[in-house]
């Protein structure tokens, strides 16, 4: 109990610090541009027009809503982390899981430390745990972006005054492909297991283990393949939130900004053809849009 408490509050802290970064992201991924492209240079000193960055992002949020609204779907955030953090820690202790995962995906099977064996097995319970945090959370995680999308149409729909009320509501909703849970969810067990996998290799077959610092050489492969695996899934996280706020009735979840797409699957097409797979990977040195116009009157690119 301790621990998980102590995971909590760490994960509150961590969940504070970088939501204005999440916020941003958002609203890029959604194709809000409020800021017309300037001219500067790239990383080789050559001048090129360039889409403005975190910082130039965040001044413009500020100087509209003050610095809280950099906080805005803070408290649904919040909730998230913290049940998650509570279901993914009781999902690993439950005798019954175990005794499913024996059955299911041979866990009687005797494994070392380190053996693919025992990663597929570690990787599985791990697996079953965060989906089950996921699922749980994921009404939460939708009012998050349906608060941050307000900021293109300045509704004030989903408000923290009536939060908890609203909470209630979008339960329902967590069934449809509409509420982003299925790319979602695909996107954490492909990031996982091509993790997992990925620094088990490098650290079986690529890592000596008579090496000084054996331990943190192997954490640091863990953290590489962590990252790589994050840009490959990263499609899934932008048809999942976008898919979160299509047609919900905000600005930012319908045309010009989206059209209204039946299920994730249509949502992933249309961004594929239209060339936007990795909108919002990067919030630095973001590049003009290729063949793309920009609109001052939309604020955005078509």
């Amino acid at each position: 109990m301790a621990d998980t408490c102590g995971q909590v509050l760490l994960g509150s802290g961590l969940t504070v610090l970088s939501h204005p970064l999440m916020y941003i992201k958002v609203l890029v991924q959604v194709g809000h541009e409020p800021l017309p492209p300037t001219l500067g240079r790239n990383m080789f000193g050559r001048q090129v027009y360039q889409l403005p960055g975190l910082f130039a992002y965040a001044k413009h949020i500020i100087k509209i809503d003050g610095k809280s609204g950099l906080f805005k779907g803070l408290t649904p955030r919040l909730c998230a982390g913290t049940i998650g953090t509570i279901v993914h820690s009781r999902v690993l202790q439950v005798q019954y899981a175990h005794q499913v995962l024996k059955r299911f995906f041979c866990f009687d099977k005797k494994s070392e430390d380190g053996s693919l064996q025992h990663v597929v097995n570690e990787t599985t319970k791990e697996m079953i745990a965060r989906s089950c945090a996921t699922i749980v959370t994921h009404p939460f995680h939708v009012i998050t972006l349906r608060c941050m999308v307000q900021f293109i149409g300045r509704e004030v729909k989903y408000r923290s005054v009536d939060f908890f009320s609203v909470v209630f509501l979008i339960p329902f909703m967590c069934l449809s492909t509409h509420s982003g849970l299925i790319p979602r969810l695909l996107g954490d067990v492909l990031s996982l297991w091509i993790c997992n996998m990925l620094a088990h290799f490098i650290n079986t077959h690529a890592i000596d283990d008579s090496t000084s610092h054996t331990g943190e050489i192997k954490n640091c492969s863990q953290a590489v393949t962590g990252f790589f695996a994050s840009m490959l899934t990263y499609p899934f996280v932008l048809v999942s939130n976008l898919v979160a706020v299509n047609n919900c009735g905000l600005a930012g979840g319908l045309p010009p900004y989206a059209a209204v797409y039946p299920n994730w699957l249509h949502c992933w097409s249309h961004l594929s053809r239209e060339g936007n797979m990795s909108r919002g990977n990067s919030l630095f040195f973001r590049k003009l849009p290729a063949g793309k116009m920009y609109a001052i009157e939309q604020k955005r690119f078509f």
